[in-house]
Order: structure tokens, then sequence, then C-alpha cells
């Protein structure tokens, strides 16, 4: 295990500079695996992270009978697959399509939608955007235009309480309905009220306002004007913030796009797009009670990471209520409705079983890259070293400072820092003299190759981060050397990938509090 390092202040490099693509994104999917140090990865895109029962199972069996036997959650919302062998392209694709995860073989890598994980479970908001998530879902795989968008192109259904709304969505649609958020988080959602959703696409602040029956067209529409923006200035882009300054895809451009679609589209008067959700409002683990009286159980995967014995505990209480999983940004499972006695009972079960229950508990702050051995660009074994920390209390590595308390802690092999999450929070960054402890906050970049959108148990390369600086809390004395092992080439082909040298790492079964 790395220990933790002394103060060694080092330059970062300035990222704002967009990059120049001039290349397809490589990006995993269902159908192109990346080649991991533990063998081939797959990434199962689940619009709004919404699965059935029966999908649910099938993707136990894919983990069992192909990978390794987990099943890993992004910060998207999707399931990857790690340990495949070369040969089980046509074996996976036919396990996904006869579940009907895989609509459209075209279009597989680009139904990348995010949408409030409690949408129509509690009664803080009204509107249920997952029904629009799926007849976007539709309309993408529908679009011929819509299959060049990057693997990496977001979009982002909040239903008004601000959640994911600020999680970097390359379009973003945040629904108004009359919630008032609170005063410290300087947002007001639908503050005028309304009945539809404000449109937003990447940083820019200005907001169009969109009738209800308009949002999933205006989401698409709004990703082919980027498309056409970007072909047009030759810049390759990937997502909305990749465009050049001097050709950047506007607000105005959009609702021109929109208008000629026949899609009604006002400029609306609002505050500024809401920053990411603070970590303590992030769908904690514990339970919802809904309007309806049922309830919804919300339980969190250590370290993003489950085995399919714990994945068929969920399918299982699935059957309880609706015969569905909802999976959240924040490395969760929601299961919704619950009766109140059988939320209480799989409460108990799935807390037996290792999965995070209780809000309180540290390992609810801890994310972590893959490391060693699945990621050999990694220094280290980092899930190893933050479930040891964790087991002994602390979910930053021993003998270092404290940190602020209440931010999200995220362990990184190297400086790519894959999978960390949005707005606040603290840095463990694996070196060669041991791990380097930092808090970042918005602002700034924080150093090169950072990735902003994946998940955490992932080797596969990614876009540079969006805005943060980094406020160095280093930790105390103490330092080990590692060796660096050699790095692995990223993966661009469209065909499976082939197993890396390195063995599969062995099943962790994290105690959480």
């Amino acid at each position: 295990m790395l220990a933790a390092m002394p103060p060694s202040p080092s330059p970062r490099p300035d990222l704002a500079a967009p990059p120049v693509r001039d290349r397809g994104d490589a990006c995993p999917g269902a159908l192109r695996l990346h080649s991991a140090a533990d063998g081939g990865l797959a990434r199962v895109r689940l619009p709004a992270g919404d699965l059935t029962a029966d999908q649910a199972a099938a993707l136990a069996d894919a983990a069992e009978r192909l990978g390794d036997g987990h099943l890993s959650l992004t910060s998207r919302g999707n399931v990857e697959l790690r340990g495949l062998p070369a040969d089980c392209g046509g074996q996976l694709a036919g396990l996904l399509t006869e579940a009907g995860l895989l609509p459209s073989a075209r279009h597989e890598r680009i139904r990348n939608i995010l949408a409030s994980p409690l949408a129509g479970l509690d009664t803080n908001t009204p509107s249920d955007v997952r029904l629009w998530a799926r007849s976007l879902d539709a309309l993408l795989c529908a679009s011929e235009p819509a299959a060049a968008l990057s693997g990496r192109f977001l979009f982002v259904l909040d239903d008004g309480r601000g959640d994911v709304a600020g999680l970097g969505g390359d379009v973003t649609l945040l629904a108004e309905s009359g919630r008032t958020a609170p005063p410290e988080a300087g947002y007001a959602p639908g503050a005028a009220s309304g009945h539809g959703a404000l449109l937003r696409v990447g940083d820019d602040p200005a907001a169009l306002r969109i009738a209800a029956d308009d949002v999933p067209r205006a989401a698409l529409t709004a990703a082919e004007t980027f498309l056409a923006v970007a072909a047009a200035g030759g810049s390759g882009a990937w997502r909305v913030r990749e465009l050049p300054a001097e050709a950047p895809l506007t607000a105005e451009q959009v609702r021109n796009a929109l208008r000629a679609a026949g899609i009604a589209a006002e400029y609306a008067e609002v505050p500024g797009p809401p920053p990411a959700a603070r970590f303590a409002d992030a769908a904690a683990p514990g339970t919802v009670e809904g309007p309806d009286g049922r309830h919804a159980l919300v339980v969190l995967a250590p370290l993003g990471r489950l085995s399919a014995a714990q994945w068929r505990l969920l399918t299982a209480a699935a059957a309880d209520g609706r015969g569905a999983l909802r999976l959240t940004p924040w490395r969760g499972i929601c299961v919704p409705g619950l009766t109140a006695e059988a939320a209480a009972g799989r409460t108990r079960e799935l807390a037996a079983a290792g999965l995070i229950t209780d809000p309180e508990s540290v390992w609810r702050r801890v994310t972590a890259c893959t490391g060693l051995p699945g990621c050999a660009k990694s220094l280290t074994d980092v899930r190893g070293d933050a479930a040891a920390a964790l087991d002994g209390g602390s979910a930053v590595p021993a003998g270092g400072t404290a940190v602020p308390a209440g931010l999200p802690v995220h362990w990184s092999g190297c400086a790519r820092r894959c999978g960390h999450p949005h707005g606040a929070w603290i840095d463990v960054l694996a070196t060669p003299d041991g791990y380097r402890t930092t808090v970042v906050r918005p602002g700034a970049p924080i150093g090169p190759a950072v990735s902003r959108e994946t998940a955490r148990p992932d080797s596969v390369s990614r876009e540079t981060s969006g805005p943060a600086v980094v406020s160095r809390e280093t930790p105390g004395p103490g330092t080990v050397p590692r060796e660096t092992p050699s790095t692995v080439s990223r993966e661009t082909s469209a065909s499976p990938a082939a197993p890396g040298s390195l063995s599969t790492p062995q099943p962790t079964t994290p105690r959480p509090q």
C-alpha cells in the first residue's frame, strides 16, 4: 500500500484550450470492447439508468458466464462488465439483444441519458422526466444524424430538484415544476413555474423554455445542431465544450434550429445553471416514501462494484416492487414500489450482503478508479488501499492531515483520475512517492488528462475535466515508492478486445459502516 506523502508542489498545466479531435472517440460500448489489463471491458448504456428485473438478471448472467462475475456502476448510471474473453462478442450481443438492451446496434454507444433517479418516486417534484428519457432514447435510435455523436456526448434530464442538472451535460433539460430550491443553492428551478423545461447547451448560461410535449424532440434537435456546428468548424469536437471559441454552439443557433423543426422556444429569464448537487443531497441510501404510500429503497455499491450475487439480491428485491431497478450517477441502485415492510426487510438483507444502506457510512463518500491489476496505467491497487483505509474508519490515507468533512473522496492510480466526482471533492492521487491528497474546488483545471465522465472501474481514455481548482491539502510524512507498470495502448478498434496480461482482480468484500 502506498503511504501518504509530504507537501510537494507541482505545476499543473492549464487545460482550458479545447482539444483538436482528429479521430473518433475510443469509448467502449456493448459491441466495441476496450482491452484492459484484466481482459475485455464492455459498457452497457442504460438510458435514465432504467432496468427491468429481467434485464438486470441478464446482466448478471453475462457477468458470470462471460466476465469476472462482477458488475461496475458508472457516473452516468451505466453498467460495465470486465474480464471478458476475446471471443465473447457474439454471445454478449446475443444476451443483450434478447434482453432488450440493444435496441439499435448503430446507436448503442450514444444512448447517454442521465435523469433524476427519484423522479416520480417522492413528493419533491411532480415531473417524471423519465418519460422524456424514454421518448428521447427512441428518437435517438431512429435518427440517422445522431449516430455520428460521440460516445461521450451526454443528455441530462433534471426533474426540477437540481440533482443532475450540474453534472456536465452537453444538452441539459431542467423541468419547471414550480418548486424553489433552498436559498443556499443559489438556484431556483421553476421559479416562474410552467409546464415544460429549460434547455441549455454546454456551459452556455442562456436557457430556452420548451413545452413539455416538445422536450424529447428539442433535445435531439439540439444534439443534431451541435453535429452541424462541429462539422462546419472542422474541429472534430466530441462534446459541446470542445468547440473552439470562434465557432461555438449558442442558444440562438439551437433556437433557430428548433423553430425550423416547428418547436417553440423562447429565452427564459432565470438564474444560471445549478452547480453539481451537494454530496449530502445526492440520492442518499435509505428509503423514500412516495405519494402512493410505496417506498423506494436506495443502496450504494462499495467503490461502485457489485458481485453477481449482490446484484441478484437487488433483482429479487425488484420483484417485491415494480419489477424494475434504477441506477444513479452516484453508483447507487434504487428499488421502487416497495411496501414499508418489504423495504425494511430488503434493507437488512442487502446490508448483510455488504451493500451500503446507511447514509452516514464513511463508504458513501469514497470512490476509486480501477487501479492495479485491472488497469496497467495505475501505480498501485487503489481500490485495495481505499478499502483498507475505510476499514480503519478513514476516507483518506493514514498519516495525512485533516481534510474537510462532507466532501466526496476519490482515489486515483494515475493523473487521469478516471471517474472523479463533479463539484468540490477530495483528490487522493497515487504518485511514485506515495499518495498526495488535495482539495479540488470549482474554478480552474486540476491537472493533466483528468477524467470527467465515466466509471471508476475503467481504464479507458477520457476527455479532460471541466472547471476545477486545486487547493493543496497534502497529507503528512511517510512515502513508499512503487514501480510503475508499463502502460497499455488505448483501444480504438470496433472489434472485441483481447485479454490483457495481468490477472483478473480477486473479488473484494468491503464492510460498509
